[in-house]
């Protein structure tokens, strides 16, 4: 009698969650699209749109060394614009600027991928597994620790990648800080700032 009864409750929970799966499975095919929808806008808007430098990477207490620089961008075309106004430029300067600015957005696009890959891992997480063990998971945390251990997985070393190429912008920075004199206020990539990344990526990484 106890069998029967035990049989008859899980089949009173089987039914429900059988017809919710098709609802979560489309839920999640939906969140999937909406963050490609989501990162390829913003892999638009940096091809698009001007690339401001008076707020550039820091890492660590990277309060540290913020000021009150007025407003500064590198266009599309190469033009550097301080509040607005373009501040004249020869050829040469002009390619450095389209080289830093090429250097910093290529740094862009790769976190705009690092993001893509943490979503998609994290939807993989949920996604894959029956629903019984995908309630299951997250009645009990293990689905919780089952998406942390994917993303360390895959997104730790990505990551990592990220703060190895911050030395090559540091270099183009420097450069473009000595072609052209009222770009070096805003030249504020240092080599604290590297080292600081990695640490950072250790902390962050070391409690999942």
């Amino acid at each position: 009698m106890n069998a029967l009864r035990t049989s008859t409750l899980a089949l009173l929970l089987v039914v429900p969650l059988a017809a919710q799966a098709g609802d979560i499975r489309t839920e999640l095919a939906d969140a999937r699209k909406e963050v490609r929808v989501e990162l390829a806008k913003a892999r638009q808007e940096l091809e698009t749109e001007n690339l401001r430098i008076d707020n550039s990477l820091q890492f660590g207490g990277s309060g540290r060394r913020q000021t009150s620089l007025p407003r500064a961008e590198i266009t599309p075309q190469g033009d550097f614009l301080i509040d607005g106004k373009a501040v004249a430029v020869n050829v040469t300067q002009r390619r450095q600027l389209l080289a830093y600015r090429e250097r910093s957005l290529e740094i862009a696009r790769y976190g705009i991928e690092i993001g893509q890959r943490s979503a998609d891992a994290a939807l993989d997480a949920v996604g894959n597994g029956s629903i019984v063990g995908l309630l299951f998971g997250a009645f009990t945390g293990n689905l919780e620790n089952r998406i942390e251990r994917m993303v360390k997985q895959q997104i730790e070393p990505a990551v990592r990648g990220l703060c190895r190429q911050l030395p090559s912008l540091r270099d183009s920075q420097q450069r473009l800080a000595t072609e052209l004199p009222p770009f070096k206020p805003y030249a504020t990539l240092g080599t604290d700032d590297i080292d600081d990344c990695e640490r950072d990526v250790r902390q962050e990484f070391a409690t999942l």
